[in-house]
């Protein structure tokens, strides 16, 4: 038995094998806000900088306004296209990953029963928990090949599953983000054909980036500026390369 629990954990003790498995799977953890919101507000500022840019291609290249407005509402439906796709898309990849884990950890569960009741022993020795109290706790959650499992993924692998969401709410908040951003452009670039789309482009950026800190907790001038100033900063380098190219 102790030759199998070596192979197990390689050359590591149970904890540092559970602190392994944290770090090969933080990568996936996602945001504290729900992943639907998240997209939406990402796909909205991602948005307003891509017209925002193509607006000022268009603008050097002196197209006049009634062929700008077709060509950025041609940009902006091929825009939400992808965008919601490929949101959609890495919703799957996720939840495929998440599967793959979940089959491995009902594997281990299955299969290397004594190593995972060291594995365990060793994350609630860490959370306080000693002598009989220990054992006890660790009897309980042994006895329901459910709860075990699911106190493994989120307490070795670091996973927190009410994070999954279905791809369906990804691609659904993706083209609410898009077709926010993109109607307030438009509306504001047919107003006002000359600054419209600069105007509303840093407006949605704001809107977006002070909406998303808030519901994260997060600093909201700090996440203000730093969306505008990379985007002046974006801006600014296409300016400068459109006027000495073009």
């Amino acid at each position: 038995m102790i030759l199998v629990m070596t192979h197990h954990f390689g050359n590591q003790d149970a904890l540092g094998h559970v602190m392994e498995k944290r770090a090969e799977n933080a990568e996936i953890h996602g945001t504290d806000m729900p992943g639907h919101l998240n997209a939406a507000f990402e796909a909205g500022k991602e948005t307003a900088v891509f017209l925002l840019l193509a607006w000022l291609f268009l603008t050097f290249l002196k197209i006049p306004f009634e062929k700008s407005a077709i060509v950025l509402t041609g940009m902006g439906l091929g825009w939400f296209i992808w965008k919601s796709g490929r949101n959609g898309w890495l919703g799957w990849v996720r939840l495929e990953r998440l599967h793959r884990l979940i089959e491995q950890e009902k594997y281990e569960i299955e299969h290397h029963r004594p190593q995972e009741r060291e594995e365990l022993i060793a994350l609630y020795r860490g959370k306080g928990f000693e002598g009989k109290l220990l054992e006890d706790v660790v009897d309980v959650l042994m006895a329901d090949q459910d709860r075990l499992l699911k106190v493994m993924l989120e307490e070795e692998m670091g996973l927190t599953l009410q994070a999954y969401e279905h791809p369906l709410q990804q691609i659904l908040g993706t083209a609410l983000g898009c077709f926010c951003s993109f109607a307030t452009i438009m509306i504001l670039f047919l107003v006002f054909p000359t600054y419209g789309v600069l105007l509303s482009s840093f407006l949605v950026l704001a809107i977006g980036s002070a909406l998303s800190a808030a519901r994260e907790r997060n600093r909201i001038i700090p996440a203000v500026i730093w969306n505008l100033s990379l985007a002046t900063l974006a801006f600014g380098a296409a300016y400068f390369l459109f006027f000495i190219l073009i």
